[in-house]
């Protein structure tokens, strides 16, 4: 007796999510303009923001919406193009994450981190593997903007222009970087570590 099986994409991958007992039922998702988001940074003294700079894998992008909303992260700013929309799938990926953290679209990432730096005062510490400081030696408190980039190709050349500093997540073992949301989650965590518990 043959078993009928559940059609995938290519790749081999299911269509949607699966089902998460953590998510909420309502499909709200939190949005702000690039003024709304100033207006807001302008509210906030030691403001935390998550810059992803052209992450594609919805799910990654849910990932790091929930790791950004239980670090309490005032926004996620992502690029208008050649990035992963906030779909069906990185909603219910974000547990309740992306009804509680807004995603702020910019036109252009690099004039975006220059207006941060100069009108509010924003740290922007982007994570780069090929950077010679370690997370843990850097200093992650106050008005911070940390950036991480696409999955495989890391940051755009004029995002990383655009950092302050450049941090790498120390890697013990054989392979070479963490997946774009698990780094984002030991970057905010450790941002937290120490402003809270320094």
């Amino acid at each position: 007796m043959s078993r009928s099986r559940r059609p995938k994409t290519p790749g081999n991958r299911p269509r949607e999510a699966r089902a998460n007992v953590h998510s909420s039922t309502s499909t709200g998702i939190a949005r702000l303009t690039e003024d709304d988001l100033f207006d807001r940074i302008a509210e906030v003294e030691d403001v935390l923001l998550l810059v992803l700079d052209g992450v594609q894998d919805p799910h990654n992008l849910g990932a790091c919406l929930r790791s950004a909303e239980g670090a309490g992260v005032l926004a996620v700013i992502v690029p208008r193009h050649k990035a992963s929309p906030v779909t069906e799938t990185a909603v219910r990926v974000s547990c309740g994450g992306a009804m509680y953290v807004p995603v702020v679209s910019v036109g252009n990432m690099a004039r975006f981190l220059e207006r941060i730096r100069e009108e509010c005062g924003i740290r922007v510490v982007g994570t780069a593997d090929e950077s010679d400081c370690d997370l843990f030696e850097c200093d992650l408190t106050g008005p911070l903007a940390i950036v991480l980039g696409a999955e495989g190709e890391g940051m755009r050349r004029l995002t990383k222009e655009n950092c302050d500093t450049l941090i790498r997540i120390p890697m013990l073992g054989q392979v070479e970087c963490l997946n774009v949301s698990n780094a984002a989650a030991v970057c905010l965590y450790e941002s937290i570590r120490q402003r809270e518990f320094s």
